[in-house]
Order: structure tokens, then C-alpha cells, then sequence
């Protein structure tokens, strides 16, 4: 089985899955808040699955269990400091997901039976084996979202034990390898659930989540030609889907350091829970929670790579307080208040390793063409800066929760060679169409990823635009501009189109004559 076919069958299972665990909550609550419930298991199922994989394996020299060296007063403290080192967390041995299932399905006695209260201690006992050490960064609060005191649960305990139990059994029941890196485990049932339901919360939620082909392309295009990366940064990181994608495109797969920021509270537990299930060592990564416009918190910090796939036009105060903002400043004007969307890019700039940094962002396409302000950054991009090397136009209804098409912007810190050009791809009509939104697949992905490479020109798909053609344009990208897609129309015969007329104008009127020789036969 290919890997993609493996996943493929995972993708299923879990879709069946979720959709069984979500009925068993449906009508307690809406999907935008049960989801969390389901997550939050999924997520503590793994942590408890690593604690057990990384305890067998260190303790098999010793011929003991981690339940035997946990009661053990000389080993105990010494496999707690490994899971904090390891980890970055301890679960005690009786918190152990399966520990709580055989409570749920096989107690001993009703001393014995589990309790949602089991589990909110299990929790709790989890983030506070984190305070006072580094890891807290990673899991404090992230557990707050699934809130099992909440009376639409269950107004009992009792009640609350039910629901919570079924949802544990079911997600237990789900046959994946939790281990299995390269499988988005979160990512795609937060993607499933989302379309499960038709919530105004569900609608929504997909800005949260890039699709995996503009993922996996933007990511693709900001690797080439790396074997690895120092840094790797989104600054509006939602699930971290794309921030981790980047690492299956760099020739060794090794990255330092990954950086994150995100304002939605609950998305930014999912994006650290992300980075968790993806392997990523919790000294690995810095997920911050802010508004990345407002609030820098990668403060001078510089990237090798940064992906984004920011709100698009999203609205922004625009204070001219911003002016004094060095991320700002170059310019002299600010992106407008209805548009941010270049505020996002000045922003990734500023954070462009001056070395060898590269960017990829997805945008809408007005980035390309308004006037104001937004032409006199882009003005600064490509003549003061000279960071601009691509545009790529994608197809539309590619997205959740918007079906206009969108373009990839690729910046670099040196553009050695291509520094008196800039490279227009239109790949509009390449995507398999989907049911509810079209699809971005391999071969699309590749197609555009060899042009890029190749940097030449392809008849009505790609074109290398010298720098006069950009100030003879006015900074105007619009691709149309650059590629021409237009496709010459057959000529039209005159003469047969003026033979058809008559031979319509003679079937008419032999029409009318019938239809009134009727009328007057019934006296009409």
C-alpha cells in the first residue's frame, strides 16, 4: 500500500469514526464546542501512548514496568525527571489512557468505576506536572477548551461520566498509529468534523486550516533547493498544518527551531497539540498567542522559511503608531484599514533571514493590483527591497469559507541571478474539481513547482517579466498582464450563420401559420 493510499484509508476510518462519536454528542451542544471534546481525547490518547512507548523502551534494561519502577521510591523520581527532560510532561501510570478505559469498561468495584472527575484530575495532574519547568509554555491551558464541568455535557456528574465515557470508548475503538508522524492526525478530523457539520462555528472554522494541496505547495516552493532549515515560521499559524509541512519538503528533514503565533485561543491549543502529535520536542517549538499585527512576539528573531496563509482583507486599525513600527516604517504608508494583507508580508520581511530567507504567502489577488497605499508597498518591495521573485496565480473555490482565487507571493532575502526579473505563473486551471471545492492535487503541485524552478517561459502558463515591463505596468501584477491566456475563437462563417437565420425565420412562421389554422378550426 502507497503511502497515500495509507493514509487515504486512515482519512476514512477516522471520518467513520468521528461521525459515530459526534452523533453520540449531538444535540448536548454545538459542533464548534463538542469538537473540542473529541480533540482534546485524541490528544490525551497520544500523550499517554508516548509516555508508555518512551517508559517501555528506557526502562528494558531494567526488566521493569513503568507501573513497577513508578511505586519504586529510588526509581520514581528518576523517570519522572526523564519524562520532564523526554517529554515535557508525567503521566502517572494509573492516568493512563487505558487505565481509564479498563476503569470505564472493567472496574474492579464502584470505588473503582471511572468518573469524569477521574479524568479532570488525570488532566490537571498532567499540566501541573509542567509548572515551574520550561515544557509549561507548551501545555499550559491546553487542555481549557474541553471544559467537563460544562452542564450541556450533563447536569450530573453522573451524567457528565456518561457522555464523556462513550466519547473515550469510541475514540479508543479508532485503529491508526498515533505514532505515525507523517499522518495529521488532528489536522484532518478537525478538518472532518468541520464538515460534518453545517454550524455557522463549522462554515468558519476552515480559516483556521489550509487545505493540503496550497499547503503542501506553498511549503514546497519555500523548501526548494533546501536541506534544511534553521527556522521555520507561520505567523498566523491556525492548526500548524502548514508550518509542519514544510519539514517533508527539506531535502534532510531537519528543522531547528519552528515559531508560531496565533490569536484564536482555541486554535492555538490545537496548533501546539500539532506540533506534539508531529514529534516536534516541546524545546523545539514557541507558539505564541497574539495579534501578529499588533503584537510581535518573534520580537528580532529571523527565518530561514516562513509560510502564511494569513485572513484575508482582513481589517486593521491602521494607526499611524504602526509608522514608528520598524516592521512598518520603510514605506512611510500603511495598508489600508479594510486590507491588511500586506501588512502580514511587511511583517514576514522584517523576519526574512537576511542570509538566505524565503517566504511563501497566500493572498488574495487585489494585493496585486489596488492603488494607494498598497501600490506604494508594493513599489518598496520590488525597487527598494528587490525581494519579490514570483506570483502564482491559483483556481478558484480552493479554499473553506471563500471561493475566490487566490495567489502565492515567494520573497527572498537574495535573488541571486533573478534580480532583474520577477516570475509569473498563471495556474488557475490547475485543479481537479471537487464537489464542494476544487482540489490542488500532486500533479498540479508539480507542475507549478518545475515551472518555478525552471524559470522560463511557457506559452499561456508562465512568463519572466523583466523589471520595465513591472514600471511600465505601474507595480501592477496582475497576471494577465504578464501571461496571456487568451485563447484565439474559430472564426465565425458569416454566410452559414445568415443561412441559419433564414432557415429559423422559415421554421417560425410555418409554426405560427399552424398553430393559427388550429386556433380557427376551434373557433378561436
Amino acid at each position: 500500500m502507497t503511502d497515500t493510499s495509507k493514509y487515504q484509508a486512515q482519512s476514512n476510518e477516522l471520518s467513520q469514526k468521528l461521525w459515530a462519536v459526534s452523533n453520540e454528542l449531538r444535540g448536548q451542544m454545538d459542533a464548534s464546542e463538542f469538537k473540542n471534546y473529541i480533540l482534546g481525547v485524541i490528544f490525551y490518547r497520544y500523550l499517554s501512548e508516548r509516555t508508555e512507548m518512551y517508559m517501555a523502551d528506557i526502562l528494558e534494561n531494567d526488566g521493569l514496568t513503568y507501573e513497577e519502577a513508578f511505586v519504586d521510591e529510588e526509581f520514581r523520581p528518576v523517570v519522572e525527571e526523564w519524562s520532564l527532560s523526554k517529554l515535557g510532561y508525567v503521566i502517572k501510570p494509573e492516568y493512563l489512557f487505558r487505565n481509564l478505559i479498563r476503569k470505564i469498561k472493567k472496574f474492579e468495584n464502584e470505588a473503582d468505576k471511572f468518573s469524569v472527575e477521574d479524568f479532570e484530575k488525570a488532566i490537571s495532574d498532567l499540566t501541573g506536572s509542567t509548572m515551574g519547568h520550561e515544557s509549561n509554555k507548551a501545555f499550559d491551558g491546553l487542555f481549557d477548551d474541553m471544559r467537563l464541568q460544562d452542564t450541556r455535557l450533563g447536569a450530573t456528574v453522573s451524567d457528565r461520566t456518561d457522555m464523556i465515557s462513550r466519547v473515550m470508548l469510541k475514540i479508543n475503538d479508532i485503529d491508526f498509529d498515533l505514532q505515525d508522524s507523517q499522518f495529521d492526525v488532528l489536522g484532518t478530523a478537525y478538518m472532518i468534523l468541520i464538515g460534518l457539520f453545517a454550524s455557522d462555528a463549522g462554515k468558519k472554522g476552515g480559516e483556521f486550516f489550509t487545505p493540503a494541496g496550497p499547503s503542501r505547495l506553498c511549503a514546497t516552493l519555500a523548501a526548494l533547493g533546501l536541506d534544511e532549515a534553521k527556522t521555520v515560521g507561520d505567523c498566523t499559524c491556525g492548526s500548524a498544518s502548514m508550518l509542519l509541512e514544510v519539514q517533508k519538503h527539506l531535502t534532510t528533514g531537519k528543522v531547528g527551531h519552528f515559531y508560531g503565533q496565533e490569536l484564536n485561543a482555541t486554535t492555538y491549543n490545537l496548533s501546539r497539540m500539532n506540533m506534539i502529535m508531529h514529534g516536534i520536542d516541546w524545546q523545539n517549538f514557541d507558539i505564541y498567542k497574539g495579534d501578529t499585527l499588533k503584537d510581535d512576539k518573534y520580537e528580532d528573531q529571523k527565518m530561514t522559511i516562513q509560510v502564511c496563509n494569513p485572513p484575508y482583507s482582513l481589517k486593521w486599525s491602521a494607526d499611524k503608531k504602526y509608522l514608528d513600527d520598524v516592521r512598518y516604517s520603510g514605506v512611510g504608508k500603511l495598508a489600508p484599514k479594510s486590507h491588511a494583507d500586506l501588512a502580514f508580508v511587511q511583517h514576514m520581511i522584517y523576519h526574512m533571514d537576511e542570509e538566505d530567507g524565503r517566504i511563501a504567502v497566500l493572498l488574495p489577488h487585489g494585493v496585486l493590483f489596488r492603488g494607494g497605499a498598497e501600490k506604494m508597498i508594493r513599489k518598496y518591495i520590488i525597487d527598494k527591497l528587490n525581494c519579490l521573485d514570483a506570483v502564482i496565480g491559483l483556481p478558484a473555490n480552493l479554499f473553506h469559507g471563500t471561493s475566490i482565487p487566490v495567489c502565492i507571493l515567494i520573497l527572498k532575502a537574495k535573488r541571486n541571478g533573478n534580480s532583474d526579473d520577477i516570475f509569473f505563473i498563471d495556474a488557475s486551471k490547475e485543479f481537479k474539481a471537487g464537489k464542494n471545492q476544487n482540489v490542488l492535487e500532486q500533479e498540479h503541485i508539480d507542475k507549478i513547482v518545475d515551472a518555478y524552478a525552471k524559470r522560463e517561459n511557457v506559452d499561456k502558463f508562465a512568463h519572466v517579466a523583466d523589471m520595465s515591463e513591472i514600471i511600465e505596468n505601474g507595480y501592477n501584477l496582475n497576471i494577465p498582464r504578464y501571461v496571456d491566456t487568451f485563447e484565439e475563437e474559430e472564426p465565425v462563417d458569416l454566410n452559414a450563420v445568415k443561412a441559419q437565420i433564414k432557415t429559423l425565420d422559415s421554421e417560425t412562421k410555418a409554426a405560427i401559420d399552424k398553430a393559427e389554422n388550429y386556433m380557427k378550426q376551434l373557433g378561436l
